[in-house]
């Protein structure tokens, strides 16, 4: 566990804050539009601006061919198969619970860690996955009886989490020495290209003409999430520890859940209120600073 920067806890507060409005957001983009169509639009008007963020901060583009494989792997962990499923996802669940149901990924990042990558955790590491738990099944409460009626939708979440868990690590741990930023756009850019296939196979009968509400949405993704949030969680990702780095963000379904109530209707009870104190406890246990250790006196 280690402390937070200054700008790394500034990127932790701003994608919070986006991220978990984005749920809802997202939840009228694809209401009466096609969920893929929508993701590919999103993406790739979110291209320009994060070229234009590589531009000003004068980041290469440059990616050697040597480690294209790889790159391609890196994106198919953490943005084909989570875009790809958790939009449909959304689709068929209300914003929050999908939220929450994606947010599992702290969970199944610190099995993948311990199983694969030998990944020791602290008691504290423990305390908070235990509390992150803890907190998605009190969000879920209410909602064991709807999600018996969608399935497909709550399989396409956890698979969802779980390739984003396993993508987080190897994210992590990749040798490549290549800027974030520089990553974060060949896997945005491919991602686009994978969506824009998935939109022309699967939803190429139901495309339609974007509403206003529709469009907002889009730009929303665009300019926030693909233009800067993306680029910000994968700096995070390889600067910080797998557990802190994925317990830090737990406090997204958790905004995902109260933007959803406000904006779209949705009830709260007492356990969305138990859960948000969770949440403060599971991020709580891995980004506090630990007391250094006490140094004996020389003799």
């Amino acid at each position: 566990m280690q402390k937070l920067s200054r700008q790394q806890l500034i990127f932790v507060v701003l994608l919070t804050a986006i991220w978990g409005i984005n749920w809802p957001v997202m939840k009228l983009g694809v209401t009466g539009f096609p969920a893929l169509t929508f993701r590919a639009l999103s993406i790739w008007l979110g291209v320009p601006v994060l070229a234009l963020g590589l531009v000003l901060l004068k980041v290469t583009f440059r990616m050697p061919r040597r480690h294209w494989p790889e790159l391609v792997w890196l994106a198919a962990t953490n943005m084909f198969i989570w875009h790809a499923t958790m939009i449909l996802a959304v689709k068929t669940l209300s914003s929050g619970r999908a939220a929450i149901l994606g947010y599992t990924m702290p969970i199944f990042s610190a099995v993948i860690g311990a199983m694969l990558f030998s990944a020791a955790l602290t008691r504290r590491g423990w305390l908070g996955v235990s509390a992150a738990s803890l907190g998605v099944a009190l969000l879920l409460w209410h909602e064991f009886t709807g999600l018996a009626g969608h399935p497909l939708g709550v399989v396409l979440a956890l698979i969802a989490a779980s390739t984003w868990a396993l993508g987080t690590q190897l994210l992590r741990r990749t040798p490549m020495k290549v800027p974030t930023l520089t990553i974060s756009f060949w896997m945005t850019v491919l991602t686009a290209a994978v969506m824009t296939a998935l939109s022309v196979l699967f939803e190429r009968g139901d495309w339609i003409a974007p509403t206003a509400t529709v469009w907002g949405a889009i730009w929303f993704n665009a300019v926030l999430i693909f233009g800067f949030v993306h680029a910000a969680w994968f700096y995070l990702a390889r600067s910080l520890p797998p557990v802190a780095s994925t317990l830090s963000v737990m406090f997204i379904p958790v905004v995902g859940v109260f933007s959803g109530a406000l904006w779209l209707g949705e009830v709260l009870h007492w356990q969305d209120w138990a859960a948000v104190v969770l949440m403060v406890v599971a991020i709580g246990s891995v980004l506090w600073p630990a007391r250094a250790p006490a140094v004996a006196p020389a003799a």
